[in-house]
């Protein structure tokens, strides 16, 4: 497990870094940086598991560093006392949101949302992002389909037929997803909305028919809960 901070204040660096050790175990690997370039260059370099960001970095905008990495594999923790960005910042796709100042509980629930696997309740994000070349594109929330594993990616399957390609892992974005989005198979996160019926074949085979005639699997131990669900 590696750990980046974002902070410029290095009181409440130290601090943070403290409940972040007093949480996670003793091989987590905690690095710190005090800059929006500092904290662009650690990630270019590393490859990390969470970033712990504040918004104003010596006068600089952390939404620099957030624009910028949202399409990472990682998740990422904001810490500021800008709670009026809090829901561009969850709209963003960001894990949660602790305000300042904050204890050790709240930093805590934050945590415990990253290493367990519920989803955000919380705010609901409106796009996923992904990166192009060196842009980074906006994929609508309710212009997705459905959702496939790929290997060490996901695809991000959408209403126009296009497919784009998602550094998230399965388990990340379901944390993320609002709840119109459901988990059908260990493969598949599917929109609700896109849903026609449920395909019972012989063999005790399940699939998952689409509005638009697609069949997706579904997974024996998702069936009764997904049957329930269409009743």
């Amino acid at each position: 497990m590696k750990i980046l901070i974002i902070e410029d204040e290095a009181r409440i660096a130290k601090r943070i870094e403290r409940m972040t050790r007093d949480f996670f175990d003793k091989d987590t690997q905690i690095l710190l940086c005090d800059s929006v370039e500092n904290g662009l260059n650690t990630i270019e370099k590393q490859s990390i598991d969470l970033l712990l960001l504040d918004l104003n970095l010596n006068g600089e905008n952390g939404f620099d560093v957030l624009q910028t990495v949202v399409a990472r594999s990682f998740q990422t923790i904001i810490i500021s006392a800008y709670t009026d960005r809090a829901i561009t910042a969850f709209q963003y796709g960001v894990l949660d949101f602790v305000p300042k100042p904050f204890d050790a509980n709240r930093l805590t629930q934050a945590f415990i949302r990253f290493t367990t696997p519920e989803k955000n309740n919380g705010q609901e994000i409106q796009f996923l992002a992904v990166k192009k070349a060196r842009n980074i594109k906006l994929i609508a929330i309710n212009d997705i389909r459905y959702i496939k594993g790929a290997g060490i990616y996901t695809e991000l399957h959408l209403s126009s037929g296009r497919i784009e390609l998602h550094d998230k892992s399965m388990e990340s974005l379901e944390k993320l997803l609002p709840s119109t989005f459901e988990r059908i198979h260990k493969s598949y996160i599917l929109r609700w909305e896109e849903v026609d019926k449920l395909v019972v074949e012989a063999g005790g085979k399940y699939n998952m028919l689409l509005k638009n005639s697609e069949l997706l699997p579904v997974g024996r131990s998702k069936y009764k809960e997904i049957k329930q669900k269409l009743i």
